[in-house]
């Protein structure tokens, strides 16, 4: 009996033993799991991985204000577009276009959406706020992620949620339920590509609040944004009382004049006057686009609504002075003068020539008889200065344009010159000739195509005869020697670029 007892005892303590190692083993295993739990909750927060639920903005007047189908809001937009005139104003900062529906404003708002010269990559657009029953202390922002119209989605910027952090900026969702910002989009969405907006509706706002807004937005202004301010002028007044207080309202702005301003019968008042502040600080420039009101769309004078767009602008950063313009212009002529008579280029008195005019820059001179094209050459990359590349360019297209006579002396006193100031083409990127349309900006972008050893382009200035987009590349394929369809072939390389331009 002793010696089986001595036997179990053995097997309970070999047991013991083994209970004990796997209680020991469970107490480890038990421990790492609670340091990695604790490693995860307690984490710095620069350690975790940040997820925004995305929220979109739905229409809320497609099909009522402007076209709610896609194919009919672009026809809608390009057509607004293609019945604008392009002003050769450059450096633009700021918009104040209208905001009634497109049959009432939208050719008015194009007209001043059509002077943008320039891809922007943050568009603040300012309102007031028009919903009944919202009401807003301060200026209003939305928690949206992006904004939706019929031409697709558009991402609310991060600067938007950075300004929820003063307390000038609130959220009041309701503010956002209507059409003042909404009916801006299609008109960015068919000139400006890549780009992301920051939505703002104000309040009533005092002197003091108007300083802290633009004291605020200021501090994200840079090259790369365009601020548009969405306001109708005065409301319900016979044609004519309309007319005066309009056109005194445009003048104090065009002016300046802030204090004046403030008597101004706008809807987006203080937007507009957020933007003054703005602009006095930098500045810039105004000038009247275009004016109308409802009157001179429906015929009824009686109770009209008016409607402007002005375009804010710098000086300082033109690309050439109204002077050097000149120059230059003289010198082109000068140039085909003295080539087509006596096949020799005029000396230049470079005490004359500015830095501007010295910049090593691409260009391309065009010629004109009658309204007619008559010779266009030029560099599509920069490779000499300025004022050498119009030289050599102003001959080319007097006598070396092969798609025509060289320009006779009979003819010099009807030649009209156009000088071009590129900048430096960027590969454009596309995955289907779809998506390469979709990215084209019509009146901004001059495009290069290259297919091998072929390549052609078209200056910004070809879109006003060939507005659309797949009849501009297919044109711009023939005249390249490449196959109608080369722009369709992924193959093909893309390239965009931007013209000054001046005659």
């Amino acid at each position: 009996m002793q010696v089986l007892w001595r036997k179990n005892t053995r097997g309970v303590a070999t047991m013991r033993k083994k209970l004990k190692k796997r209680i020991k083993k469970e107490h480890i295993i038990v421990f790492i799991i609670i340091i990695i739990l604790a490693l995860i909750v307690f984490a710095p927060r620069s350690l975790k991985i940040p997820s925004k639920e995305k929220i979109v903005r739905e229409p809320v007047v497609a099909g009522t204000w402007y076209p709610g189908n896609k194919e009919e809001l672009k026809s809608t937009v390009n057509k607004y577009y293609e019945n604008s005139e392009r002003l050769n104003i450059s450096s633009i900062k700021a918009l104040i276009v209208p905001h009634a529906g497109y049959v009432y404003s939208g050719q008015v708002a194009a007209n001043g959406f059509n002077q943008l010269n320039k891809n922007y990559k943050k568009v603040f657009i300012i309102a007031t706020n028009h919903a009944q029953g919202a009401y807003v202390n301060g200026i209003s922002i939305p928690n949206a992620t992006h904004y939706k119209t019929p031409l697709g989605e558009v991402k609310v910027s991060e600067i938007a949620p950075e300004l929820l952090k003063q307390e000038l900026f609130v959220n009041v969702p309701q503010a956002h339920t209507t059409h003042v910002i909404e009916i801006e989009l299609p008109f960015l969405q068919q000139k400006l590509r890549d780009f992301e907006i920051i939505p703002l509706v104000t309040g009533s706002l005092n002197l003091e609040q108007i300083k802290q807004a633009a004291d605020a937005l200021s501090k994200y202004i840079d090259e790369d944004s365009l601020i548009v301010i969405s306001s109708d002028l005065s409301h319900y007044h016979p044609y004519e009382d309309a007319v005066k207080l309009d056109t005194t309202c445009i003048k104090n702005i065009e002016s300046m004049n802030f204090e004046e301003s403030t008597k101004c019968e706008a809807c987006g008042i203080y937007a507009i006057l957020i933007l003054m502040d703005i602009a006095k600080r930098n500045e810039w420039k105004a000038k009247i686009i275009d004016y109308k009101n409802s009157g001179d769309v429906t015929g009824d004078k009686s109770r009209v609504v008016g409607y402007s767009s002005i375009v804010f602008y710098s000086e300082k950063e033109e690309l050439l002075t109204k002077e050097e313009q000149k120059f230059l212009l003289n010198l082109a002529r000068e140039t085909v003068e003295s080539y087509v008579k006596n096949k020799k280029k005029p000396k230049v008195d470079e005490t004359k020539l500015t830095p501007a005019m010295k910049k090593v820059q691409g260009c391309f001179v065009t010629l004109n008889k009658n309204n007619d094209l008559r010779g266009c050459i030029g560099h599509i990359l920069p490779q000499e200065e300025l004022y050498k590349c119009i030289i050599d360019n102003a001959v080319n297209a007097a006598v070396n344009d092969h798609r025509f006579n060289p320009v006779t002396e009979d003819e010099l006193n009807d030649i009209e010159i156009e000088i071009s100031v590129l900048t430096v083409p960027q590969r454009l990127e596309f995955s289907s000739g779809d998506d390469l349309k979709n990215k084209l900006r019509p009146n901004i972008d001059g495009i290069v195509l290259k297919s091998g050893f072929h390549q052609s382009t078209y200056l910004p200035q070809v879109w006003e005869q060939i507005p659309n987009k797949e009849s501009f590349l297919s044109n711009l394929c023939m005249k390249g020697g490449m196959a109608i369809d080369c722009w369709k072939d992924k193959s093909t390389e893309v390239y965009t670029y931007q013209a000054f331009v001046f005659d």
